[in-house]
């Protein structure tokens, strides 16, 4: 049985996701804090809403989808209850497997996940690490768990905080830049709503390209910069402001605050 712990946003993707890969909602199990966001996981999934303490009891898998400040007191919680044999799988941002396994009974493998938004249309980038008492087939049970809501790939512990500066805030970076290129068309003098739709179709193109291709992106990017063309002007200016310097300086900032958060 799986059990979600925190079923919010994310979490409740993660619920949405596993049934639609086939999971009855008799295998599952929910967690909220409110009574009311309980009900409404129960009438839209169909799964049982059941206290943590009960969730850390029955569940073989149980699923962290706390915020990271609520992490503390949910572990100080359902620690005592958690049996050797369950696979803790942690979604917090920043909490290392080390936090957790201290705050657990001994033995008890922990895999920390970074996952980001798109999990809510099934294109979400989780990356994973093991913990200490974590092994190949823990590593496989969360890829199984969340395979089903986007791509999963395995990574060191120690690069989770790149991670969640690159993929987890990733989304962020590029609604930011789709944002900017529909003021651009707005500037042009086009109507926002066909700006929009421009960008927006020109994105998932480009991303589908990039995924599909298997081409470096500087090949992809080539072939659209023609001599002396207009792709080439407007690179030009980007590279006068910049923009490559500030988006490495971003993402490492990103890094940065994410060590921050995790040490309190």
């Amino acid at each position: 049985m799986i059990a979600i712990l925190g079923a919010g946003k994310m979490g409740e993707a993660l619920l949405s996701g596993v049934l639609r890969a086939g999971r009855r909602p008799a295998e599952l199990r929910a967690t909220a804090r409110r009574e009311e966001r309980a009900a409404l996981l129960r009438e839209r999934y169909g799964v049982e809403t059941i206290s943590n303490r009960e969730a850390a009891k029955t569940a073989d898998v149980l699923v962290l989808a706390v915020k990271p400040q609520d992490m503390g007191a949910l572990l100080d919680e359902i620690g005592p209850h958690v049996p050797a044999g369950a696979l803790v799988v942690s979604m917090a941002a920043g909490i290392t497997t080390g936090y957790v396994e201290d705050r657990l009974g001994d033995g008890v493998p922990v895999v920390r996940v970074m996952s980001n938004t798109p999990v809510h249309v099934d294109e979400a980038m989780s990356v994973i690490s093991p913990g200490s008492h974590a092994g190949e087939e823990h590593l496989k049970l969360a890829e199984e768990l969340l395979s089903p809501v986007g791509k999963v790939l395995r990574i060191p512990e120690s690069l989770q905080d790149g991670a969640t500066a690159l993929s987890g805030s990733g989304p962020a970076y590029f609604y930011y830049l789709v944002e900017a290129m529909v003021d651009a068309g707005i500037l042009l003098g086009m109507p926002r709503a066909a700006a929009l739709e421009m960008v927006i179709q020109s994105a998932v193109g480009a991303a589908v390209m990039l995924r599909d291709s298997g081409e470096h992106p500087v090949l992809l990017r080539e072939a659209v910069t023609s001599p002396g063309g207009t792709t080439i002007a407007a690179i030009r200016e980007l590279e006068k402001h910049g923009v490559r310097a500030a988006v490495l300086e971003a993402i490492e900032a990103a890094r940065n605050r994410g060590r921050e958060l995790a040490a309190g």
